[in-house]
């Protein structure tokens, strides 16, 4: 054995004896990471608490179809307007053609755009319902973002039935320009028609919802929710600060700042939501006469009982003999 293969086998050895054993790799997928605690959580247990953490009660991102699983009551989902898709009016570019940023969301997500609206129960209770999806460009509101939720509104006031919508958004959509910042309008228009009917309107704010979309129809609900830690404003927080010259407080934009001053009604966890959203909806339910077979028994009995007072009472003539 020459002096260079005694050294590169002795090397050998030595690694072998350092690390006798590699750790066992874990599967991907497997295990999902707490973003805020850390704490590893198996990933079915996850998916059945609606993707909330056990330990901090941390709210992670999940899409517009995992939000209709966790809603809407089974096999009542009906989807509204969805062959509504975008197209580029301005040939807008800039690392890329927006039609192309288009095609490549609309693969990666299986949606047409960043909303998705349709009705169902919930509950046994009916409603229309419109879910802002932030994996296709941020839920940036463009003019299909607009519409179909106009649409929705205008639906949901046809029908006479609450509006819900869940926001998820980082603004109007640049690549549309001023067609984007007329959503605003739209939308707001369609909504104040749905509450001259009297019907019920509650958008709920996820992580995050700012901009154009915070200034328009997330706030403009008569119950206004929002899940615990998400971000909700107009401009981001760098901007306000170098605007206002002034230290922010840590927890500005935040639902839990919002609840405190009157910006919010509630909060309340994603594991919760069904059910409140269930209770709100009945109780702003119109009130319903009662049906026709209790109103005739109502009748009966009254009578029954106006027959046995008159029975007893002495008539007008008694009293004058």
């Amino acid at each position: 054995m020459s002096l260079f293969d005694w050294f590169a086998a002795n090397r050998q050895n030595n690694e072998t004896a350092l690390h006798p054993q590699q750790e066992r790799e874990i599967a991907d997928g497997l295990w999902t990471k707490c973003k805020a605690c850390d704490v590893l959580t198996y990933t079915k247990d996850l998916i059945n608490n609606q993707m909330v953490c056990k330990e901090c009660g941390f709210h992670n991102r999940v899409s517009s179809r995992d939000r209709i699983h966790q809603l809407i009551d089974s096999d009542t989902w009906q989807e509204l307007n969805a062959n509504v898709v975008p197209t580029d009016p301005l040939k807008f570019r800039d690392k890329k053609a927006y039609s192309d940023r288009l095609k490549d969301y609309q693969e990666k997500t299986g949606l047409s755009d960043a909303v998705v609206t349709g009705t169902g129960l919930i509950d046994g209770l009916p409603l229309a319902l419109a879910i802002m999806d932030f994996g296709f460009m941020g839920g940036s509101m463009g003019s299909v973002v607009g519409e179909k939720i106009c649409r929705l509104v205008e639906h949901g006031t046809a029908e006479g039935v609450p509006v819900v919508i869940l926001c998820a958004s980082g603004g109007a959509r640049m690549q549309e320009g001023m067609l984007s910042l007329m959503q605003m309008a739209k939308i707001s228009g369609a909504l104040e028609r749905h509450r001259a009917q009297k019907l019920l309107y509650i958008p709920i704010l996820t992580h995050p919802t700012m901009g154009g979309v915070t200034a328009s129809f997330a706030m403009l609900g008569d119950l206004i929710l929002a899940e615990p830690q998400a971000a909700i404003g107009f401009a981001g927080r760098r901007v306000i600060e170098q605007t206002l010259r002034e230290k922010l407080p840590d927890n500005f934009q935040t639902s839990e700042y919002l609840l405190e001053h009157g910006f919010v009604d509630a909060i309340v966890s994603r594991t919760d939501l069904k059910k409140t959203l269930a209770q709100m909806i009945s109780l702003h339910q119109p009130f319903s006469p009662i049906l026709p077979e209790l109103q005739l028994q109502h009748h009966v009995e009254t009578h029954q009982i106006k027959e046995k007072i008159y029975e007893t009472v002495p008539s007008h003539g008694d009293f004058y003999k």
